[in-house]
């Protein structure tokens, strides 16, 4: 199964951009993955922007692919749970998962209602790079664990 990433805006943090390099290369060892970056949108209207970029995102994503939204009020899942989750998608033969990082006011209704998951990494807030960052580590984690390789603890 692919993994794609959609995420509103790009990485500016050298060290997040660095932590993102460094899953990406080591989640290809297992699975196919990429990312695409969609501009942020202009202007200070935050109901203009979450229509302007879920437009943009549902654009991207085709009618086949299953979605996962970020969306603090998700599901939370353990890292177990995330990896068995993701091991019953790929056996029930999808080919392609996309994640979506909406942006900074959030996801249109249209992208919650085009959503099967809404997935919360956290109670916490974070920022939107680093909400990247852990949604490629727990896709690298879960390989792991769905191959009972060393590195979960």
């Amino acid at each position: 199964m692919q993994f794609r990433l959609i995420a509103v805006d790009k990485l500016r943090t050298a060290y997040v951009a660095q932590a993102c390099d460094e899953f990406r290369k080591r989640l290809r060892a297992y699975a196919p993955y990429d990312e695409i970056e969609v501009r942020a949108a202009a202007g200070g209207d935050p109901s203009a922007a979450i229509r302007d970029e879920t437009g943009r995102i549902l654009k991207l994503i085709r009618p086949d692919d299953r979605v996962w939204l970020l969306e603090r009020t998700g599901n939370e899942f353990s890292s177990i749970e995330f990896s068995a989750k993701l091991d019953a998608i790929a056996h029930a033969g999808t080919t392609r998962l996309t994640f979506v990082v909406a942006g900074t006011y959030g996801a249109g209704d249209a992208l919650i209602a085009r959503a099967e998951q809404l997935w919360s990494l956290s109670k916490l807030t974070f920022l939107h790079e680093w909400a990247r960052m852990l949604v490629l580590e727990q896709l690298y984690r879960a390989a792991k664990i769905a191959r009972n390789e060393p590195y979960h603890h």
